[in-house]
């Protein structure tokens, strides 16, 4: 049997629980899912992560919702979705990115090929500049989740 979703929401992993889940899903070659919601994950667990995909080659659907993730990790996770290849989902509902975060996340949704969904409501994206993510210029058809 080969493990492909891996959901550990509500686990209070924190910064230092992302860093070893990082280092394990570097070399996973299995896994399409992973559901990290409502871990207290920050900007530097963000990172951690961000590092991962950049080598993954199988993970399709990374759920981040209901965590600390601010602009510093947004521009973490943006960095990586300009050299991932799978990532085709991507929920960051619930956490503390704002307008800074935004561009970060837009600059790279220009050059992604894969990205389909990317959920940003209930953030602090200002109204106005959340109206302007939808209308970004890109390669792929993306949905974007705001509200």
């Amino acid at each position: 049997m080969t493990l492909t979703t891996l959901d550990l929401g509500y686990n209070q992993i924190g910064d230092h629980g992302a860093h070893h889940l990082a280092d394990a899903l570097r070399d996973n070659t299995t896994l399409t899912t992973l559901d990290l919601y409502n871990n207290q994950i920050g900007d530097k667990g963000a990172q951690y992560l961000a590092n991962a995909l950049r080598n993954n080659t199988t993970l399709t659907t990374l759920y981040l919702y209901n965590n600390q993730i601010g602009d510093e990790g947004a521009q973490h996770l943006a960095d990586a979705l300009q050299n991932n290849t799978t990532l085709t989902t991507l929920n960051l509902y619930h956490n503390l990115i704002g307008d800074k975060g935004r561009k970060y996340l837009v600059y790279a949704l220009r050059n992604s090929m894969t990205l389909t969904t990317l959920k940003l409501d209930v953030n602090q994206i200002e109204g106005l500049t959340a109206q302007r993510l939808t209308d970004v210029p890109r390669n792929n058809m993306v949905i974007f989740v705001l509200s």
